[in-house]
């Protein structure tokens, strides 16, 4: 039998186009025929794909496929056509409020997007979301079959050698709390400005904060930020764009804490990957965040900027609550264990199979 998968876009670093390529591998090992099948794609991952529309030649009643839910693709028109078994994946879409004030094109494509996911309804055998909070966005707009599929992530490509020129500049003995994650207005860049502006103020001069995500198209919030960062008077704010993976092996690696205050996460990868790499972390329980951090770290209840400035301060201080926080984050990092993930996939396989 076959299994392949669809989706609009694979990216070279993106967290997605990670778990196909890893679902992919799950799959060759356990004996099934498995390709991509991809409309936009990176070129350096051009030995991974097959253009979508050649899909027609693999296409069989007996075959199972896989689609990564997109906005408003001909790739989903194909999906939806063929006569092959058919699963799934939905990663969320923000709500389009959050883009009202900054981004156009967004903010009518998540409303678009919101509207395209009630469509499919009655057209897949089995919907599944990478966490519980996306499982029942999907249930509340009438998927009949639906399940959970966290995130098929490779941790260990973080064990490798960074960036050593990230080290040198970056390496300067300040107290580093970091955020990973594209600039924009659901991850609340303003809201983790504001509390490393009380961090720094009243706790530690010796501080420095590091934004590491891409903010192309999105540069009037970008602007609103670096305005915010000079209304502040703030120093040692460093948004750094687009990285590239080595690089940001090297972020985590500097980092003492990970501060995220994000409104709306379907999943939360750079959370896990903080985790992986001994960062202890902090975040507002928005979205899936909660349910992702599986009992790590520390959940915020509210948004206190100064009271979180203190308690990063003592996380910072306390060398025992510290090691408490990271051993916590080990612990929970077991439920993304390959193996489990995998056998979470073939059972969402077999049940479809079987009808």
């Amino acid at each position: 039998m076959e299994v392949h998968q669809f989706a609009t876009s694979l990216t070279y670093g993106d967290a997605i186009s990670d778990e196909m390529l890893e679902i992919q591998k799950v799959l060759r090992e356990k004996g099934y025929s498995s390709e991509i099948f991809i409309r936009f794609f990176d070129p350096r991952m051009a030995g991974f794909i097959k253009d979508y529309r050649e899909y027609r030649e693999f296409s069989s009643p007996e075959n199972v496929v896989i689609f990564h839910f997109s906005i408003g693709s001909p790739v989903s028109k194909m999906f939806f056509r063929v006569p092959d078994k058919k699963i799934m994946i939905y990663h969320n879409i923000t709500p389009f409020e959050h883009y009202v004030d900054s981004h156009r094109i967004l903010t009518r494509e998540c409303y678009k997007g919101r509207l395209e996911i009630k469509l499919f309804v009655d057209k897949v055998d089995l919907a599944l979301g990478d966490s519980e909070f996306n499982r029942q966005e999907l249930e509340e707009v009438g998927y009949p079959q639906t399940g959970v599929l966290p995130l098929l992530l490779d941790f260990t490509k973080f064990d490798r050698e960074g960036d050593s020129v990230v080290e040198q500049i970056f390496g300067n003995g300040k107290i580093t709390l970091l955020f990973v994650g594209r600039i924009i207005p659901n991850k609340k860049y303003e809201d983790i400005i504001k509390i490393f502006y009380f961090y720094k103020k009243f706790f530690n001069r010796n501080s420095q904060l590091l934004l590491v995500g891409d903010y192309r198209g999105l540069e009037r919030y970008l602007t609103g930020l670096l305005n915010l960062v000079k209304k502040l008077e703030l120093t040692d704010v460093h948004f750094t764009g687009h990285v590239e993976f080595k690089e940001l092996v090297s972020f985590y690696r500097l980092s003492h804490l990970y501060l995220s205050l994000s409104e709306h996460e379907g999943f939360g990868v750079p959370l896990l990957e903080s985790f992986h790499t001994r960062v202890p972390v902090i975040a507002f329980a928005a979205g899936a965040v909660e349910e992702t951090m599986n009992g790590g770290g520390i959940i915020l209840r509210r948004k206190d900027f100064f009271k979180t400035a203190a308690l990063v301060d003592a996380v910072m201080k306390d060398n025992s609550l510290r090691a408490q926080i990271i051993d916590s984050q080990v612990k929970a990092l077991d439920k993304y264990q390959k193996e489990n993930i995998s056998r979470i996939l073939l059972g969402h396989i077999e049940r479809v199979k079987k009808g």
